[in-house]
């Protein structure tokens, strides 16, 4: 295992190529990119960072109800396979989500079961595994699937290819109150990569707010009141028990650090500070390379 990066908000503002730039420099061993183009690979073997993941790009489109939304992203989503097998790793990062946010779970997981068997053989075909992102989608209805061991279960049962997993993390299993320790015991044989976020369940918000997050403003960028996302080390997530599970399990890719905490959020300078921060915890507990 090593430290790698999911790409940060300062991508947006410096470039990717930059980023990338940065993290070489900065002693990351891989990052994740937003596509797979040779572009960016040379990029990465310049700067001397290893390939996380490719994102899959389509949206949700491929869990549309609209069929001609789903074949054209389907199409896209084979083409992204294809390319990532090319110019990437061998690694597509994904959500289970419908365009549609008010679809409820179970119609789009009728609507799984008809497009992902064929994903899943151009992804076998070209040697790429497919990584769910546990995210449940936006309140109030969190349509996406994969984010609880009851839809994870429903989704491999439904297209049990060897090539389909998941992107282990942690955060958002604490912050909907699945026990983040017990799925990856379960789910372990499917982590394709791993994501390095935690998240701070907040006393004084859950008592301010329930679990209903807040009617009025916003305290966090990134939470609804009673939890935030936070860099590991400042939440929930007991980072040695997981590290040391995930050896256990054989895992060798990255602990990608997914930035989303306010105290790092608003600048390069900030984010290049969270991310350094994330980067040093993470490195007192995985073993010397």
């Amino acid at each position: 295992m090593h430290v790698g990066m999911r790409m940060p908000p300062m991508a947006r503002e410096i470039g990717v190529e930059s980023t990338i730039a940065w993290a070489g420099e900065s002693g990351f061993g891989s990052v994740d990119l937003p596509e797979a183009t040779p572009d960016l690979s040379r990029a990465c073997r310049v700067s001397g960072v290893g390939i996380g993941t490719v994102d899959w790009g389509v949206g949700g489109d491929l869990l549309s109800k609209d069929t001609a939304k789903r074949r054209k992203a389907a199409t896209a989503m084979k083409k992204r396979i294809r390319d990532t097998a090319k110019h990437g790793n061998n690694v597509v990062f994904l959500c289970l989500s419908p365009d549609d946010r008010t679809q409820n779970r179970a119609d789009t997981f009728d609507i799984l079961k008809k497009v992902y068997p064929g994903i899943l053989a151009q992804a076998e075909k070209s040697g790429v595994h497919l990584a769910i992102e546990p995210y449940p989608g936006p309140a109030p209805n969190y349509p996406f699937l994969g984010c609880t061991p009851e839809t994870l279960r429903g989704v491999f049962e439904a297209v049990p290819s060897p090539n389909f997993g998941i992107c282990y993390d942690p955060s958002h299993f604490v912050r909907i109150g699945v026990d983040y320790k017990r799925l990856l015991m379960e789910f372990g044989d499917r982590v394709k990569h791993v994501h390095a976020k935690d998240t701070e369940i907040l006393e004084d918000g859950v008592y301010e707010f329930g679990r209903l997050g807040q009617s009025f403003g916003q305290r966090y960028s990134y939470g609804e009141g009673w939890w935030r996302y936070c860099i590991p080390g400042w939440g929930d997530v007991d980072w040695h028990w997981v590290v040391a599970r995930l050896e256990e399990l054989g895992y060798e890719g990255p602990l990608a650090i997914e930035l989303e905490d306010h105290r790092y959020s608003g600048s390069p300078e900030l984010n290049k500070e969270g991310l350094l921060a994330a980067k040093g915890y993470l490195e007192t507990i995985l073993r010397p390379q």
